[in-house]
């Protein structure tokens, strides 16, 4: 509790004028928003940045939907109004459905604290059954034929590799082993690491690019720049470690940025819709008449696989 002291301010004071001493209440901080203790809530559990980004637009979405009425005064039956609306109204699929009911679990259940009874009145969205788009070992060289730069270089690990596009993108150099022909995925799909193979068709393509990006790291270092985002609190362990060549990026954007709260620059990945753009593009070029994307790729037949690891040359 503060003290405020004061006396007679409208006269001048005298030694016989009173001190009047006054309680003042303390300053509460004011309590952060609902989407801001999403994003703690979140990022506690260390929820990726997609998912929490997911999450707050849902929530968001939500709170629209009910005429901006707080979460907190609502339950299981608004809930089950604004998922039954997405599937009759918005005619959403079933994922996108799905994906929306654990935005709005997770608010009332990390964030809000309480719990929603069985949402048994809910109109699910069918999940149609759907047959996986499968491009031939043919296709496959048509569409990185109309490639080229790193788009190309990207696209061969995805379809070598089995790599999803953002754990492409989020390479780092102490990822690649050339002497095992192995890849490390760190932090992927459900926060787990694993071991993918370096496809054979890519070794050389690679090196090359590596000695491209490591030339332009040290030109970075001699403009003050060339620090990288660290995992977690890597940066305070190690203050100097975003500015090593290890961890730089394999694939990394062609602009710097400014970290406000460290006052670095840096760079980040190469952001993940260039390569799908460049893939896009490179399926019309090709004149396939099939909906393939950089997706596609997890879901090639053995045989592309296959070709692409190991000693089938792509033109």
């Amino acid at each position: 509790m503060a003290l405020q002291i004061s006396a007679g301010m409208r006269y001048p004071r005298t030694p016989d004028t009173p001190i009047v001493v006054r309680e003042s209440s303390p300053i509460s901080p004011r309590p952060p928003k609902l989407l801001d203790r999403v994003r703690e809530a979140n990022r506690l559990r260390h929820g990726s940045r997609s998912t929490e980004k997911s999450y707050v637009g849902w929530i968001r979405r939500y709170i629209l939907f009910h005429g901006k009425r707080h979460p907190g005064e609502m339950g299981a039956p608004e809930v089950t109004r604004f998922l039954s609306s997405l599937a009759v109204e918005g005619r959403v699929a079933a994922s996108t459905q799905n994906q929306a009911l654990s935005a709005l679990l997770f608010l009332y259940r990390h964030v809000l604290h309480q719990d929603l009874p069985w949402l048994d009145d809910v109109v699910r969205a069918k999940r149609p059954a759907r047959l996986p788009i499968v491009l031939t070992h043919d296709e496959v060289r048509a569409v990185i034929f109309e490639l080229d730069g790193t788009p190309r270089l990207m696209a061969t690990l995805l379809y070598g590799s089995g790599l999803r596009l953002l754990e492409c993108a989020r390479l780092r150099v102490q990822d690649i082993d050339f002497a095992t022909n192995q890849i490390i995925v760190r932090d992927g799909k459900g926060a787990k690491d694993r071991v993918t193979v370096l496809p054979a068709v890519a070794k050389a393509a690679l090196a090359r690019h590596l000695q491209r990006v490591k030339q332009q790291h040290e030109a970075d270092l001699a403009h003050g720049a060339g620090w990288v985002e660290l995992p977690w609190a890597l940066a305070r362990k190690y203050p100097n470690a975003g500015r090593e060549w290890p961890w730089q990026w394999i694939f990394p954007a062609t602009r710097f940025y400014f970290d406000r709260a460290t006052g670095q620059r840096r760079r980040h990945h190469l952001h993940e819709t260039v390569v799908q753009r460049a893939v896009i593009e490179a399926v019309r070029r090709a004149r396939l008449a099939k909906r393939a994307s950089t997706s596609t790729g997890r879901r090639v037949s053995a045989v592309v696989i296959i070709c692409t690891r190991q000693s089938c040359s792509v033109p």
